[in-house]
């Protein structure tokens, strides 16, 4: 006999369990309704044959699914799951087993399920997976959980999002910020590596001391050496005065070098010294001043290819490669993008005087399936747009797409139509690798065993690709 809660006449989701244990399924129903941030209607039977009824007659969007509660089947447990995946037409079917082993998670998923979860499972944890699932799957607006609440936090130093792949983010962040050692961040353009930086300085013992930001692209490279090291009287012609360079401004605090992969190379033997010893000399001058910076710097380049290419040294790499960060692409952390939406909505209003209602679900379908290779500068270069381009109220589709986006090509979802014939871009074959695997960890919420067993590759295989491509650095 199925269990059903919640309202029928205000249901925004329809969610089917299916497990055996009364007791275990009460504790599911309880902390789902507890923890996802919806009048979701959940329908609970104890077995596969009822199941399989419900599914032939009614719609659902989530399908939640006890391995064990399927037995009465009589198929293997694969087989099983395979035939609720084709009966639940495009709802989301997530996996349950007691034990948590990889065999049975890496076969559910092979059949066909979207997820995997271990049991007893954790409340805010698969709320907010659930939430993750249902945005990257189109799910977002029917089950109405893109800003499902999760045990997580969700404003960091700055940093906006709840989802598993930022709460690592933010982790790593509070357990470095202490050390003197370098970090070394690494991600796509836009993902917020000067943020981070500032981040790990006003959390750490410095935070009181300077923070100085170079950016070694934006520097011309006869400038770059007195830029960081500063110039002494008279070494220039036009130079009247000494000036200390960015190190020496830093002096017991912090020194961010942004975009040091394109640091001429000639200048990174100098950094290099200056990392050996603590020590360096202006420009023009003979005398060698000590100091005492905590450097971080950053890249989006893979840093490993630079190398390869001669661009590099590979012995500066090691020395500024002590403490890595990795910043995730926001199209790895899609459960992330309407809050950040409504985040860069709330203050551009604010700034604008104008008062907006929100976005409509499918402008926020639309948001959540795109690419965004520009990550989380390119949602808020668009939301300030939007704003300034219309007075107020909600906006919808047609709103999205009269924003100029495919003049600017700055969103690239399959809901965004493009003029004329595109011919997708080639990405090299490692970037294409690097991604499969990205996105195969992300889909197990950072749990690089059971991505290895999905793609059929050991765990230190992937260990060892990452340490390759130092900590995952795609070049935008």
């Amino acid at each position: 006999m199925a269990m059903h809660t919640g309202n029928d006449g205000k249901t925004a989701g329809r969610l089917l369990l299916i497990d055996q244990d009364d007791t275990c399924m009460q504790a599911i129903i309880e902390t789902l309704t507890h923890h996802l941030g919806c009048q979701t209607h959940i329908t609970a039977v104890p077995n596969g044959r009822q199941a399989i009824e419900l599914l032939r007659g009614h719609r659902f969007d989530i399908v939640l699914a006890d391995i064990a509660s399927l037995a009465d089947l009589s198929e293997q447990s694969d087989a099983a799951i395979s035939r609720l995946v084709r009966l639940a037409n495009k709802a989301l079917v997530v996996a349950l087993s007691e034990g948590g082993s990889v065999s049975t998670a890496v076969a559910a998923m092979r059949a066909g399920a979207h997820d995997y979860f271990a049991k007893p499972i954790n409340g805010p944890t698969i709320a907010a997976k659930i939430a993750e699932l249902a945005q990257r799957h189109g799910k977002g607006s029917a089950l109405s959980i893109e800003a499902a609440p999760t045990s997580g936090v969700a404003d960091f130093a700055g940093f906006i999002g709840a989802s598993s792949a930022m709460q690592f983010v933010y982790e790593q962040i509070a357990r470095i910020a202490n050390s003197t050692a370098p970090v070394f961040i690494t991600g796509e353009s836009g993902t917020g590596k000067q943020l981070c930086a500032e981040a790990l300085h006003a959390k750490g013992p410095r935070a009181k001391a300077k923070f100085v930001s170079i950016n070694c692209a934006a520097i011309p490279r006869d400038l770059m050496e007195s830029e960081l090291f500063g110039v002494a009287r008279g070494a220039y012609t036009g130079t009247p005065h000494e000036r200390p360079g960015a190190a020496e401004l830093a002096d017991g605090g912090t020194l961010f070098l942004d975009s040091i992969g394109d640091l001429d190379l000639s200048l990174q033997s100098k950094l290099l010294r200056f990392l050996q010893t603590g020590t360096l000399s202006r420009v023009g001058e003979g005398r060698v001043r000590q100091v005492d910076v905590r450097l971080i710097c950053a890249t989006a380049c893979n840093p490993m290819q630079l190398i390869s290419e001669k661009k590099f040294r590979e012995d500066l790499f090691y020395r500024l490669h002590v403490l890595p960060i990795h910043l995730p692409p926001l199209r790895q952390r899609p459960s992330d993008i309407m809050v950040l939406a409504r985040h860069f909505l709330s203050r551009f209003a604010t700034e604008e005087h104008k008062l907006f209602s929100g976005f409509s679900g499918e402008a926020a379908t639309m948001l959540t399936a795109a690419e965004w290779p520009g990550n989380v500068q390119q949602l808020q270069n668009l939301v300030r747009r939007l704003v300034v381009m219309f007075d107020g109220g909600e906006f919808g589709a047609d709103m999205l797409s009269s924003a100029n986006l495919q003049a600017s090509a700055e969103v690239r979802p399959t809901g965004f139509l493009r003029s004329g014939p595109q011919r997708p871009a080639i990405l090299p074959m490692w970037q294409q690798e690097q991604r499969i695997i990205e996105d195969a960890i992300a889909s197990f919420g950072g749990n690089v065993s059971l991505a290895a067993a999905a793609l059929e590759i050991s765990p230190s295989t992937i260990y060892r690709k990452r340490q390759g491509w130092a900590e995952l650095a795609i070049a935008s």
